[in-house]
């Protein structure tokens, strides 16, 4: 507590960004540093875990120093410490972990176990103080893509979700098949800015009617086929017009399951949540059909869209608020199930 203010740290260690945050009251942030590995695993084409979880290591004292002095505050400040434990990356999520647990141990704090997801959504809560539980939430990251309704802080339920790649795992795939290289995400979104939408078309996968799950492995294979086609015919590859196209039509799919979904619940609330939601034409898309529905969009910045520390203490501290906390017996869950 420093200044009648109930401090929270976040720790993230999930995947390839080791993070810490504090905030104040839940929803004010005082200090969010980000470690990436992007960098690293460019090479790579993708993160390995061994090597994410000995960076992590290697990462992490600095990025908590560095978050207690840009918040103006001491270890001995901080209330409540929160930390991702699942879904992740194991070894990655232990470091998180590990290292959560250790403070709580020297300093008696009280700890809580985050979930990655929850956190995603919970970044909202940052962005815009006036939001509160139900909404409708589209989570959309590099491991998942799903419809959740959120019907309390700690509470939500999945409504549909992908039955086999994510999203980003999409994007990632399809940019190093046209030549993009690590993260797809971004460079995909760039690159599809300079391209026609509409010069070649990739077949929408809507599934059952009704249905609010998703599908992309297909899009990706029809995306694959036609650039070995092409090439086989000695015709030049129009690198902007695929990945625009591409785009497009998983953004076709994805904001008009998510609009359905907010329609049938009649909470005209939507959230975006996760990495790719920093994504400008899926923000675009988005604004455009809430707009025509009348739905409320809420885009976190894209600095809280990526794993952040932030996001996690806020998670933690609903979590708490709540009568929820941890033992020091906490363990890593690279499967925790939402």
């Amino acid at each position: 507590m420093k200044d009648g203010k109930f401090l929270t740290m976040g720790i993230e260690t999930s995947c390839d960004e080791t993070a810490i945050a504090i905030l104040a009251d839940g929803r004010t942030v005082l200090s969010n540093v980000i470690s990436s590995q992007i960098d690293i695993f460019k090479n790579y084409g993708g993160v390995v875990p061994e090597i994410a979880s000995r960076h992590h290591l290697e990462n992490i004292n600095g990025v908590l120093d560095q978050s207690l002095e840009e918040a103006g505050v001491t270890l001995d400040d901080i209330d409540l410490i929160g930390v991702t434990h699942g879904p992740g990356l194991v070894g990655a999520l232990l470091m998180g972990v590990s290292t959560a647990k250790a403070l709580a141990f020297a300093k008696d704090i009280p700890l809580v176990g985050a979930h990655h997801l929850m956190s995603h959504i919970s970044a909202n809560f940052i962005e815009y103080p006036e939001l509160e539980p139900p909404f409708m939430a589209l989570i959309t990251s590099g491991g998942h893509t799903e419809i959740v309704k959120v019907s309390e802080y700690n509470k939500c339920e999945i409504l549909g979700g992908t039955r086999d790649d994510a999203v980003g795992e999409a994007y990632d795939k399809v940019a190093r098949v046209l030549g993009l290289g690590y993260p797809g995400g971004p460079k995909i979104d760039k690159i599809a800015k300079e391209g026609n939408p509409e010069a070649i078309h990739f077949k929408r996968v809507y599934l059952e009617k009704d249905s609010y799950d998703f599908s992309f492995s297909g899009l990706k294979t029809a995306v694959l086929n036609y650039i070995n086609t092409e090439k086989q015919a000695g015709r030049e590859i129009n690198r902007a017009d695929v990945a625009a196209s591409f785009q497009e039509a998983v953004m076709d799919v994805i904001t008009e399951k998510a609009v359905e979904a907010v329609k049938a619940s009649g909470m005209k609330k939507l959230a975006l949540a996760g990495g790719v939601a920093a994504n400008s034409r899926l923000r675009e898309k988005l604004a455009e059909l809430c707009e025509k529905e009348g739905i409320q969009l809420y885009r976190p910045h894209p600095a809280l869209c990526t794993d952040n520390g932030a996001m996690v203490a806020c998670a933690a501290y609903y979590k708490y608020k709540n009568g929820e906390t941890d033992g020091l017996d906490l363990d890593a869950s690279p499967s925790l199930p939402l």
